[in-house]
């Protein structure tokens, strides 16, 4: 009938990557800091490797020519909770 296999009957929960991360409030992060934890923070907010993000904001910073990351880092230091203890 359908194909010798089983169907599951049960509702299946959809969770999306959008939904899980507006649960998780952002933080700076207390373990993945090298100056202030903001890109610490940022790539566990997103579940990567906080050497990877840095990079990322480094080319990114550099893109656009250095001086609107720069200010974009400061901003999101003094906005950005620290990460509770």
């Amino acid at each position: 009938m359908n194909g010798g296999r089983r169907r599951d009957r049960r509702p299946r929960q959809a969770v999306s990557a959008a939904g899980r991360l507006a649960e998780m409030p952002l933080y700076r992060s207390r373990r993945h800091k090298v100056i202030a934890g903001v890109c610490g923070g940022i790539a566990d907010w997103l579940g990567w490797d906080p050497s990877v993000t840095r990079i990322a904001y480094v080319i990114l910073s550099i893109a656009s020519v250095g001086f609107p990351g720069t200010i974009a880092y400061v901003i999101l230091w003094i906005v950005m909770p620290k990460e509770p203890s």
